[in-house]
Formats: C-alpha cells, sequence, structure tokens
C-alpha cells in the first residue's frame, strides 16, 4: 500500500489537543523524524474531507505548515498544550518548542541539555510524558527527571532509578508515575517519597523481554497495556499481582507503541517493526461473521491465571477480569499489505495517523468504535 511521502523516516506523531467539546476533530499533528542528516519536528494541517479509499485508511495530502531543525533523533514527542510542543532526543536533551500556528512556525523556547548522560556521553532521552507544565522524562541512562515547562533546572531527578535502559513512561497520578525497562519490569515511582526506590515492582516471568511502550486506561488507573521486543501485548493491574494479567501473542516483532482510545477505551491500538497497524477490540464479539466479512481480521483468545478462554462468551469486562473465561479480542489490520516499521500512531475520536520508516504518513477519519 502506498503511503503519502514526506520525504523523512517518522519516529513520533501526535494530534494537537482540541479545545472546548470533545466533539471538536483535531485539525493539526506533529511529527518527530529520525535516521536523516538533519532531523525535523513538522506541523501539518489535515482536512476532515474525504480522501483517496484504500482499504480501511484514507490516504491523505496533510498540508505542512511549518518545521524546525532538531538535533539529533526525535524518540519522543508530546504536546504540553495546544501552544507548546516538548521532544526527547537521542543527544540526551529534552526540547521544548512553541507553536505558532497564525505565523505558521516553530521556535525553541527552551532546552534541558544533556538531561540524561553517561559519565562519558550522552545518553538518549528515550520518552516523555507531560500533565499540565510538569514533565517527566527517561533515557537509556536509567535515570528520571521531573521538570517543569518554566523552570530550567529539573525539580527532581532520580540518578540510578534503574540499571537498565528505561524506554518509556506514563503518568498513573499526578505524583506517580510507570515506567518500564530493558528487562521487562514495570516500576511505580511516588514523588511524595524521597530516595531512588520505586513503591513497586512488576515484571514479565520468564525470559526479560524488554518492553518498549506502555499507556494507562484512561478511566482506570490501575490498568495498563505494554509492547516489547518480541510484539506480545500485556495488560497489567496495578493494584494486584506482580505479573501481568493477560498476554496476548501479537505482533511478529518489536511493538513500539499501544494506545487506549481516549474515550473509548475498549479499544486499544498498537503498530509494531512488522509493518502492521491493529486495532483491538475488547467491546464486542462477533461469532457469527461470513467468513469473507473476516477477512484482514484476527480474532485472539485471552488468557490469564493459566486457563483458556472460551471463544464463545464476550468480554464481560474488557482487559481487566481475566478469571472465568471471558472471551475474545477483535483484531483488524489496518495496513495489511505495509512491510516497513510502523513506528507512532495516535487517535483522537474516529481519527488515527500513523508514521512509518516508508517516510509516509497514513491518516483515517472513520475508524469503526
Amino acid at each position: 500500500m502506498e503511503g503519502r511521502f514526506v520525504s523523512h523516516k517518522i519516529s513520533r506523531v501526535r494530534w494537537l489537543p482540541v479545545s472546548g467539546s470533545s466533539l471538536q476533530l483535531p485539525e493539526y499533528f506533529a511529527t518527530g523524524s529520525w535516521d536523516a542528516e538533519q532531523n525535523k519536528v513538522c506541523l501539518w494541517e489535515t482536512s476532515n474531507t474525504e480522501g483517496i479509499e484504500t482499504d480501511q485508511l484514507f490516504l491523505e495530502d496533510p498540508k505542512p505548515l511549518c518545521s524546525i531543525n532538531h538535533q539529533g533523533d526525535v524518540m519522543d514527542l508530546q504536546f504540553l498544550d495546544q501552544e507548546r510542543i516538548i521532544t526527547a532526543s537521542s543527544t540526551g536533551s529534552v526540547i521544548l518548542f512553541r507553536c505558532h500556528l497564525n505565523d505558521q512556525k516553530l521556535s525553541i523556547l527552551q532546552e534541558w541539555e544533556r538531561a540524561h548522560y553517561h559519565s562519558h556521553s550522552n545518553a538518549p532521552c528515550t520518552s516523555l510524558v507531560c500533565n499540565g507544565p510538569e514533565i517527566i522524562s527517561v533515557g537509556e541512562d536509567g535515570r528520571i527527571n521531573h521538570l517543569q515547562a518554566d523552570q530550567k533546572e529539573p525539580v527532581r531527578t532520580i540518578d540510578n532509578a534503574d540499571s537498565s535502559s528505561l524506554n518509556a513512561v506514563t503518568f498513573l497520578r499526578t505524583t506517580e508515575v510507570l515506567t518500564v525497562n530493558s528487562i521487562g519490569q514495570l516500576k511505580i515511582w511516588d514523588f511524595r517519597q524521597p530516595g531512588n526506590k520505586p513503591r513497586q515492582i512488576y515484571s514479565l516471568t520468564g525470559d526479560r523481554v524488554p518492553l518498549h511502550c506502555v499507556d494507562r486506561h484512561p478511566n482506570q488507573q490501575h490498568i495498563v497495556a505494554t509492547g516489547g521486543q518480541d510484539g506480545t501485548f500485556c495488560i497489567w493491574d496495578v493494584r494486584q499481582g506482580s505479573i501481568p494479567i493477560s498476554l496476548l501473542d501479537a505482533h511478529s516483532a518489536e511493538m513500539w507503541e499501544v494506545h487506549f482510545h481516549p474515550s473509548n477505551p475498549d479499544h486499544v491500538f498498537t503498530c509494531s517493526e512488522d509493518g502492521s497497524l491493529w486495532h483491538w477490540n475488547a467491546s464486542v464479539t462477533t461469532p457469527d461473521l461470513p467468513s469473507f466479512l473476516q477477512q484482514g481480521r484476527r480474532n485472539f483468545s485471552i488468557s490469564g491465571s493459566g486457563a483458556n478462554v472460551d471463544l464463545n462468551q464476550s468480554v464481560t469486562c474488557a482487559w481487566l477480569t481475566m478469571d472465568a473465561a471471558k472471551g475474545r479480542v477483535d483484531i483488524s489490520n489496518l495496513l495489511s499489505a505495509y512491510v516497513l516499521s510502523v513506528n507512532s500512531l495516535d487517535v483522537v475520536g474516529e481519527q488515527l495517523v500513523c508514521g512509518t520508516d516508508g517516510e509516509a504518513v497514513y491518516i483515517t477519519h472513520d475508524l469503526e468504535l
């Protein structure tokens, strides 16, 4: 499947948050590039008009509004608000940009140089998460930084948070973050507590498979999803136990991002090095679909507590209660013909955008939720 060529490999893509009613559709998104002589952060405008239909995706001509050079690969990118973008760099820096939509330009507001480093070299900053002006960064140096948008110095740094690379981070609560690392562990950090020890540690059993991504359920803070180097999709309940409550065979290569749908979290979206972009639907089952309607879809049983799941029962409590046989998840591959890595995705309402190593961006305006 051909994508819309944007002249650089996309490492991260994010919708600009919309103001006011949640019914308002996003019109702008930002991308960050990697593996280029000169990487860039770009801002794009897209319309909600009909594009060229190809399978489930609409290929659009997003209009480039502006771009700015970025030192190093863009390892992560988040909107702090409607006017500011924060990025994580492979150089170890964290960079804050201002979006001037009216003037169609981007400018640097602040840079925290060497926020992540080894003793004799820089260490890539791998992931960021924002909550208002609060910014948390993690990196390959095992360091956690608590930054504020209007302060040059970190509010707090946990220098020896982890002996392995921290690959992703998300907020659980206002004062708590959860990190995943390269030996298959989840750790909860409470910034009200002194020292450099996590409040709790969770881990995959067996092989220490690196975890690359994490997302928190938007309504139930104790439910988190992770994806790892082996493509496995895990659901965790951080209130109980130290291992995942469900573990699903998913992609055939590294899973780079996982996102609960922000307003319909029975739906989850994942993307992978294997070139697939999956829509996981745990809200309903479709046991009697004609075979011609099941093309491009896969049905996976959810396993948990060592029990196999009855494929003919519905998911009564999506993602969470895995005991007593709860059902199956319906999966659609939204990029069934794609072969290069899909590195990033973002979803709002019925709109999804993803970026790839094929120097292409794909957009759909009509997800089936």
